[in-house]
């Protein structure tokens, strides 16, 4: 087949055209709008006085760690102030992406400070009045910290170990750890023992951030989420 040289020409033409083409880049995109960052915590935990429903009799929660999940028995009769004070907090997230900064072998797993230092801000000062023991601190029983008569706020601790000696002292058990939920945690990590508890201002004005950077190692509360009534209260009282 044989081509003009018009035809000739204009294919050069074209071939040339789409050549340069090929070379040129393209046009950079404009960057996608970044998405509305979703809120890390739930607002509402900026406003304690909000926070005043009455709890169930019972009621289970159910905890999701990095070491495995494990559940709660809660019972209001234990102790009334304390049990409205954790519903209300697990309602609300409060627990949840929180560090497990204490765990001394043999004695206790402590944990309760918020990783988003508002809301640490908005709970430092809401103390609630004490409750009568009526329950022994046994190994698996859960008990609210503090720091005196009256001064209790977020912080709970799980006893490793039979802790009776603290019943004198005011701390009154409200929920219990079953044995299987106990498996999970006695794995929670344990090194740096006390070491973090030292450090508690840091926490509540750094938040997370300042235990992951020091702390590394220390396991994490992804979800506390009520799961449904408690299973049979433990029978046993304190005497």
């Amino acid at each position: 087949m044989r081509f003009t040289k018009s035809v000739l020409a204009v294919a050069t033409a074209f071939l040339f055209v789409a050549s340069l083409r090929a070379q040129t880049p393209a046009p950079a995109q404009a960057p996608a709008q970044p998405k509305a960052a979703a809120s890390e915590y739930d607002r509402t935990l900026l406003k304690p006085a909000l926070l005043k429903e009455k709890a169930p009799d019972t009621f289970q929660v159910k905890f999701e760690t990095t070491r495995g999940d494990f559940t709660m028995d809660v019972t209001r009769a234990w102790a009334p102030n304390g049990v409205d004070r954790f519903y209300n907090l697990v309602r609300h997230h409060f627990y949840d992406n929180i560090v497990i900064f204490r765990v001394v072998p043999n004695f206790v797993v402590q944990f309760g400070i918020s990783s988003y230092p508002p809301v640490n801000a908005a709970w430092r000062g809401e103390t609630i009045q004490d409750d009568p023991v009526l329950q022994s601190n046994k190994r698996g029983y859960v008990t609210f910290a503090m720091a005196g008569p009256n001064t209790r706020t977020t912080q709970l601790f799980i006893s490793f170990k039979d802790n009776s000696r603290l019943d004198a002292m005011g701390f009154a058990p409200f929920a219990t750890v079953n044995k299987e939920g106990m498996k999970v945690v006695d794995k929670f990590y344990d090194q740096y023992a006390d070491a973090p508890t030292e450090e508690q201002g840091a926490i509540q004005t750094q938040g997370k951030a300042f235990l992951d950077k020091k702390y590394p190692k220390l396991d994490v509360i992804n979800h506390a989420t009520i799961v449904g009534p408690a299973a049979a209260a433990p029978a046993a009282s304190k005497p």
